[in-house]
């Protein structure tokens, strides 16, 4: 019975994590080759959180909240070209994160 409790007990402290890739585009609207401004690298994202890992506590984990995010990240930018975009899940103690992140370089339209 003590070997149940503590195997219990060891389970729920663990924690896990794993990341997927979701996809890549050329850009988040078309653009006229050499009708923008590269401003630099740029990354948002936006994320779930879940009490127990189960139960959620906020909103969030859009592709497009992320995209959001991360043309806000740059100031001036309109777009993002080169962009991927992963899903990544966090499990600690008591509470668990589900997010999905976009990456990409940041541009303004001319």
């Amino acid at each position: 019975m003590r070997r149940l409790l503590l195997l219990g007990l060891a389970l729920l402290t663990l924690g896990g994590c794993f990341h997927s890739a979701i996809g890549m585009t050329p850009s988040t609207k078309p653009l006229a080759p050499g009708g923008y401004e590269e401003l630099g690298p740029a990354k948002g994202v936006d994320c779930l959180w879940l009490l127990f890992g189960v139960l959620p506590v906020s909103t969030g984990n859009t592709l497009q909240g992320a995209t959001k995010q991360a043309i806000r990240d740059r100031k001036g930018a309109d777009a993002l070209i080169q962009v991927t975009a992963d899903s990544f899940f966090q499990h600690y103690i008591l509470v668990a994160r589900s997010c999905t992140q976009v990456e990409g370089i940041a541009v303004r339209s001319q």
